[in-house]
């Protein structure tokens, strides 16, 4: 199907980071054609299938969610008022040992159906709950059918009270490579998710991320997120977190590094040498009181930095608006300057970052030969208007609801803020009996 979109502030988030206000977009098929300022040419009026009338919303690529851990929306407002340990003792462990296969899917459905109404449309997902392939399944069973990208990361750690053997991580790890990775049209993919420093031991960090390497997969893990983390390594190694992953020479480009919050300068200097990724989650930062990110000083290195907004459990929204507005505060906060942070930069993290982060080069930008994973938000809100900036509108003013159409590959996921081809309600009634069930099993209780 050709389709044009026109009319909006169209933010290409190309390397000038191009705005055509007013501009115009032409897809044909899954691929964006072309795109323009002004009007649309005449021509492409008459060939089009379809016209979707833009004005008065910014028209951006579809938004990438860094980092999440979908299941645990079963887990929202269940934690409030835990730090992180107690937090992931008394809730989330309880609820994940639990989980059936069937919880898992429903637990998903709900998560990717709240991220794209909310303008996501690729997610990396550190999948939590292992205890069976099919567990792991239902969740990529699940996004095959919500239609958006999911880039699962297969979380594991041999240490601890839930520890795993290495044979058997890699085991799993390469099935799900060979049963997953690239399908869906190229909207699944596989990688390694070691879980946190503490509980990886140096020979499963090494033997898992080289194995992950030779296969082509990334590999992405919870980095210096709150200072007893720091503690529990430095018991270990005496090592801090990215010194543990530098000794070990794991760091790289294809190495995600979630949360980075108690880092030093010298550890930025190396991660930025290496060319590993960061991921910053301020949302979950700010509701487990866990710290502040130095993202201006990630930037100014040169590190690429992409946003999360970590698990529903872990601060109760999937608002990539939100996360983006509360990177932009916090950085400024953080300096104590007002210019320490921009919107353009923000949705840069969001958009052209996260395809780096996906591991894609036609994603994250509104241009010739891009991935038609597009965009429509309204800027015509009592929340947004008269703000003459659709980059500041974006990120101070609008919110997940003012998310009007959404595709993913060309193909319309979400229409008027209503889900295509989803039973809404069905959606929503099958999570709060799955969560009634899954908290009574489990012994959870708010």
């Amino acid at each position: 199907m050709s389709l044009l979109i026109e009319g909006g502030a169209v933010l290409t988030m190309d390397a000038a980071s191009t705005i055509h206000r007013p501009g115009w977009l032409w897809v044909e098929g899954e691929r964006i054609a072309d795109v323009g300022a002004g009007d649309a040419p005449a021509g492409l009026r008459g060939a089009a299938d379809r016209i979707i009338n833009a004005a008065g919303m910014a028209v951006l690529p579809g938004m990438v969610n860094g980092h999440t851990h979908l299941e645990q929306i079963m887990a929202r407002g269940v934690g409030d008022g835990r730090p992180v340990i107690r937090w992931l003792r008394e809730v989330i462990w309880p609820l994940e040992a639990a989980m059936t296969p069937e919880d898992v899917y429903a637990a998903t459905r709900l998560a990717l159906l709240e991220q794209l109404k909310g303008g996501i449309t690729a997610t990396v997902q550190h999948h939590k709950v292992v205890a069976s392939l099919e567990h792991i399944e239902a969740a990529l069973r699940a996004a095959d059918e919500m239609g958006g990208r999911l880039l699962l990361m297969r979380l594991w750690a041999d240490m601890g009270a839930r520890g795993e053997p290495i044979a058997a991580i890699l085991g799993q790890l390469s099935k799900l490579r060979e049963r997953w990775h690239g399908t869906a049209g190229g909207r699944i993919a596989i990688g390694s998710g070691p879980t946190v420093p503490w509980r990886c031991s140096d020979a499963a960090m090494r033997e898992i991320t080289a194995a992950a390497r030779a296969w082509g997969l990334p590999s992405h893990i919870h980095v210096a997120e709150t200072r007893e983390e720091l503690a529990l390594l430095r018991e270990r190694t005496g090592l801090a977190h990215i010194e543990w992953l530098d000794a070990l020479g794991v760091l790289g480009p294809d190495l995600h590094l979630v949360h980075s919050v108690w880092v030093n300068d010298a550890e930025l200097d190396v991660a930025a040498a290496s060319g590993a990724l960061m991921v910053h989650c301020p949302s979950s930062n700010l509701y487990l009181a866990s710290g502040i990110a130095p993202v201006r000083k990630m930037l100014d290195r040169g590190i690429p930095v992409t946003l999360g907004t970590d698990g529903a459990g872990g601060g109760g929204s999937q608002d990539i608006f939100e996360t983006a507005k509360l990177a932009v505060y916090l950085a400024k906060l953080n300096a104590l300057d007002p210019t320490a942070m921009t919107p353009l930069e923000a949705l840069r993290m969001a958009t052209a970052n996260g395809a780096r982060q996906m591991g894609q080069d036609d994603l994250g930008r509104l241009a010739p030969g891009a991935l038609a994973d597009i965009v429509l938000v309204r800027l015509d809100t009592p929340r947004a208007i008269p703000s003459p900036d659709p980059a500041s509108a974006l990120v101070y003013s609008v919110c997940a609801a003012d998310v009007h159409t959404v595709l993913v590959a060309g193909r319309v996921l979400v229409e008027a803020g209503r889900a295509v081809g989803v039973d809404e309600e069905a959606v929503l009634n099958e999570a709060v009996e799955t969560a009634r069930r899954l908290r009574a099993r489990a012994g959870v209780t708010p």
